[in-house]
């Protein structure tokens, strides 16, 4: 199948990555609040970085492809399609006057010649100075500095797993919480919707247009029967229920249960994936702060067409995973391990926040020592990969991951 995910932890054969480009250096103090990001990365220390986790993947027998690339190939396909998505793109980031649409269109359009650079300058965003314009004939633009965002840059999308997410032999391109990474997903959809790899062979489970927020941190693929989804701060119950629902649903789909979990509301706490990932068979990585009573909802086909039914859990982690997995026992290791200033310090830098890419092998942050001392002595084989900068966007080795292929 072009998409098979229907695990956290088989052999990944293909994924997707983002390497992390000038959008980073269009941050500014001032705009970290609107663009969900606590501190500036230094580019090209996050570049050498980035690199060094693509070829850890590689090293292993992953196949990695690029973002950038595959939007690359869709706008080279057609003017046409090159032009639907300059227009969407312009009016999605906020540019409502015609002069200025057009002014945008055709600077973006100096790119034509080399199309990479001009997806590449799409996730940049683009700032006042760059245009051609006159001050005099504009009460806007003689009142704004030349270093004003027209556009705003996309710096989140190094971490490829929030904007869609694969489940099963399809995907979900997700709405996401805020407005500023919700324009992230427009590459998925025209990805899924043109890309020759993937045009009309892809089943789509969620719609970027829906009203209800999705990111894909908070999905995971437990197994081929059973999905899980975190409610979070940046996941809504309605979205949950619609997700199932179109899960349910599809004939190419073999998911039958779909588990709702209940996490905090908090930073800390962003996604499901940040406070337990799968790394093995019959092993998890955790926060501890979720290792008391969780509340989970099952939900699994309704009698009716388009129905479902949910039924309410209170039970502890380890228990809901052995019943869900049908396993004998359940290996819970906590980040940080019994400290709990070491367990809030790693955990902050994502050191639950593991990729697995086969059973008892995983990549995680450098930085995170204490967990990944702990993890080798459960007989995990622990990638470490260089995060000084990359860890300064709050987003660990999974979510700078999207596995479009698994065994």
């Amino acid at each position: 199948m072009i998409i098979n995910v229907k695990s956290e932890i088989g052999p990944l054969k293909k994924v997707l990555l983002h390497r992390p480009g000038k959008e980073l250096e269009n941050l500014t103090p001032d705009t970290l609040d609107r663009l969900l990001f606590d501190d500036i990365p230094f580019l090209q220390v996050a570049q050498e970085e980035h690199d060094a986790f693509a070829q850890t993947l590689r090293d292993n027998g992953v196949e990695v492809v690029y973002l950038e690339d595959l939007m690359t190939d869709v706008i080279s396909l057609s003017d046409e399609i090159r032009d639907q998505f300059l227009h969407q793109w312009i009016k999605e980031g906020g540019i409502s006057t015609e002069k200025y649409r057009q002014k945008i269109y055709d600077f973006m359009l100096s790119y034509n010649d080399n199309k990479k650079e001009m997806v590449l300058k799409s996730m940049e965003g683009i700032v006042l100075r760059e245009l051609n314009y006159n001050k005099e004939d504009s009460l806007v633009d003689l009142m704004s500095s030349a270093s004003k965002l027209i556009i705003d840059p996309m710096p989140n999308l190094y971490f490829t797993r929030d904007p869609f997410a694969c489940i099963g032999n399809g995907v979900s391109i997700n709405k996401m919480y805020s407005q500023t990474r919700n324009r992230e997903t427009i590459y998925g959809e025209y990805i899924f919707k043109y890309h020759p790899e993937y045009k009309g062979q892809v089943p789509k489970y969620f719609n970027r247009y829906n009203p209800f927020h999705v990111e894909g941190g908070d999905i995971l693929n437990l197994n081929d029967k059973v999905l899980a989804v975190g409610v979070s701060q940046r996941t809504e119950a309605d979205a949950v229920e619609m997700l199932a629902k179109n899960i349910f649903a599809s004939e190419e789909s073999t998911i039958d249960t779909v588990l709702a979990f209940d996490i905090p509301n908090s930073r800390a706490f962003m996604h499901l994936d940040t406070v337990f990932t799968q790394i093995d068979v019959d092993k998890f990585t955790v926060h501890p702060g979720i290792l008391g009573p969780l509340v989970v909802y099952e939900i699994k086909r309704g009698k009716e067409k388009d129905s479902i039914n949910v039924k309410k859990i209170e039970d502890k982690l380890e228990s809901i995973l052995q019943k869900y997995l049908q396993l004998e026992k359940v290996t819970l290791i906590k980040c940080g391990g019994d400290d709990l200033i070491v367990s809030e310090r790693e955990q902050w830098n994502d050191g639950s926040n593991t990729l697995c890419i086969a059973p008892g092998t995983i990549v995680t942050y450098q930085r995170n020592t204490v967990t990944n001392k702990l993890l080798r002595e459960h007989n995990i084989n622990v990638l470490e990969v260089p995060s000084a900068e990359l860890s300064r966007g709050r987003g660990g080795p999974r979510c700078m991951s999207m596995p479009l292929v698994r065994e």
